[in-house]
């Protein structure tokens, strides 16, 4: 190979937790140039943490981070220690550490023809329009406010504003302060410091539980619930895997401490791989093991299909896209999809989202002095608003809903809360009565609290059957025993059905879909055949893809998709080289790469 730098290719064994080989393709430099090389951050995973961190020091390497919900660790290595490591052992695995944002550049909506409102909404609606939307208020009203329950929010951190400290009783209610950055666990005289430079964390934590009754009602979904701040992101929306790896581990490990049922990611990045290898999506399936209600982001980068972000796309979690009223919450029928809002489906075939929520021009506390203020004067009231759209805000509204339906029924767990909250959603309609929106856009439908939270089985189905994930094991999925695909396929002429369904009509996307259409979101209904389309089973040894899951040379994720001509999967979908991490060593190229997650998008 021509250049400064020639390839060393080892054929490797992955750990017993993994099926299959993994081809190791270490970028070796040229003779002389060793010296120069700095170190890189990764993330080294073996059977133990502790085997880990001894195949870091043996080759003289730094262990920076101790992620054992993953049993691995992050550390620096230069790229002949990385290859030293894989020659010594035939167990460890080597993954570039990634960067990940909670906010950035985004899309315009000028050029759709949309008009863009840029002025902040401090009126009695703009206070308290998400809660009810998603009938919150009502259980709010039966006095189901959160108490009791702790949401974590990994995030950017929180501001000291009163109504994200304090509940509706003026008490205190952060129990709980990681610095996921730092490695450092806030003190009793501590908990109440203003850690937000950003402006994102406190932004979705005052959606989910601000304790601000401005309007008369709760601005927040769940008042009185408790929030456990992870900080994993720093004044600039930015943040590592390793970072955020090492808050999910905390979180577990002090769920019990801290009363933790209900953990807030509101971030995503681009998958690089089936969802049961990224590290990320280890250490969440590994939270949904513990107990904990997982609530993901599906991302900001729609309309576009299969552009669910990471940990979106982990089969297990909730994962919620975006609705938006249309600066009109109580007319229900000009209701539409945010035309941001990321869709289905996953690689692996698994619908995603599983639900809708509020996600447009929400009012929340932030400072001005943040970072997102400073950029966006325009939507920042002067004092302590800001109106922020994205999925980021709509996962917040399910976090609150959640703490809300584990109040009332503290037994449920991840899975029942699951299966509740998409038994009972709310799906949008058109005027002729079809689908205003395909399950691979909105999922069951729009999120509805009250339903959720009240729901009791009339005892027509069997118990065994009032869960989620049917057909899926988290524990054979993290052990390596088994791995899942989901039930999407696609025929012949480009049409979406889901196996083993008569009909494909709730997979059809909405004919003619614009961004001014407007749908009705229909009373709590029950979808049919009892979520089969939300099942999966075990992937098989050379599963082929069959009926239309032809991953053609390219992995492109913007070319190579025509959304109004069925979404044919061909020219362009496969991690190169039959998924065999082209170019090797983990992700290829992706060492230096920024990853832009959860897109700063216009309000609408």
């Amino acid at each position: 190979m021509s250049g400064p730098n020639r390839h060393q290719c080892t054929k490797k064994p992955w750990l017993p937790a993994v099926t299959g080989a993994l081809l190791i393709c270490l970028a070796l430099p040229a003779p002389g140039l060793t010296a120069s090389l700095t170190a890189d951050s990764v993330l080294v995973q073996a059977g133990t943490a502790d085997e880990a961190a001894q195949a870091v020091t043996a080759v003289g390497g730094r262990v920076t981070h101790e992620l054992d919900i993953i049993r691995a660790v992050a550390a620096d290595l230069t790229p002949t220690q990385q290859i030293a490591m894989v020659d010594r052992s035939s167990t460890v695995r080597i993954f570039p550490n990634e960067s990940v944002r909670t906010a950035g550049l985004g899309k315009k909506l000028g050029h759709l023809g949309v008009v863009v409102n840029t002025v902040v909404d401090t009126s009695p609606d703009g206070y308290a329009n998400y809660p009810r939307l998603v009938r919150a208020d009502r259980l709010h009203s039966e006095g189901v406010t959160g108490r009791g329950v702790s949401i974590a929010i990994v995030d950017s951190g929180l501001a000291h504003f009163r109504d994200l400290t304090k509940n509706s009783d003026g008490d205190t209610r952060v129990v709980g302060r990681y610095d996921a950055i730092d490695n450092e666990e806030a003190s009793i005289w501590t908990l109440l410091w203003d850690t937000d430079m950003h402006g994102h964390g406190s932004h979705v934590t005052a959606v989910a539980m601000s304790s601000d009754t401005t309007s008369g009602l709760f601005n927040g979904v769940a008042p009185d619930a408790d929030v456990v701040v992870v900080q994993a992101f720093d004044e600039h929306g930015a943040g590592t895997y390793a970072d955020v790896i090492r808050g999910l581990d905390w979180i577990v490990a002090n769920k019990e401490r801290y009363g933790i049922r209900v953990a807030n990611l509101s971030f995503g990045a681009q998958p690089r791989s089936h969802y049961w290898d990224d590290p990320l999506n280890q250490a969440v399936m590994a939270a949904w093991s513990a107990g904990i209600v997982v609530v993901a982001s599906a991302g900001n980068l729609g309309p576009d299909p299969m552009s669910i972000g990471v940990p979106g796309n982990v089969p297990y979690v909730i994962t919620v896209g975006a609705m938006t009223d249309r600066y009109t919450p109580d007319d229900s029928t000009d209701d539409r999809l945010a035309y941001f809002s990321s869709a289905g489906p996953t690689v692996e075939g698994f619908v995603k989202p599983e639900l809708v929520a509020p996600g447009g021009h929400m009012l929340g506390q932030m400072g001005s002095f943040t970072t997102l203020a400073q950029e966006h004067p325009e939507f920042h009231n002067g004092g302590s608003e800001f109106t922020m759209s994205g999925t980021s805000q709509a996962t917040a509204v399910v976090s609150g809903v959640v703490a809300l339906m584990l109040e009332r029924q503290p037994q449920l767990t991840p899975d029942e809360v699951k299966y509740r909250l998409m038994t009972v959603a709310r799906p949008a309609f058109a005027q002729n009565g079809s689908f205003g929106f395909g399950i691979l856009q909105q999922g069951a439908g729009l999120v509805d609290a009250h339903a959720a939270a009240t729901m009791v089985p009339d005892g027509s189905t069997p118990e065994s059957e009032l869960h989620a994930n049917r057909g899926l094991d988290v524990d054979l999925d993290l052990a390596g025993v088994e791995h899942y695909i989901g039930r999407v396929r696609q025929n012949d002429d480009g049409e979406f059905y889901i196996d083993g369904l008569e009909s494909s009509e709730e997979l059809a996307w909405a004919d003619g879909f614009t961004l001014t259409d407007g749908f009705a979101w229909a009373d709590t209904f029950a979808w049919s055949s009892g979520f089969a389309w939300a099942d999966g089973s075990p992937m098989t040894d050379g599963f082929a893809w069959a009926d239309g899951f032809a991953w053609a040379d390219g992995f492109a994720w913007a070319d190579g998709f025509a959304w109004a001509d069925g979404f044919a999967w061909a020219d362009g979908f496969a991690w190169a080289d039959g998924f065999a991490w082209a170019d090797g060593f983990a992700w290829a190229d992706s060492l230096d790469t920024t990853v832009t997650t959860n897109l700063w998008v216009e309000q609408e």
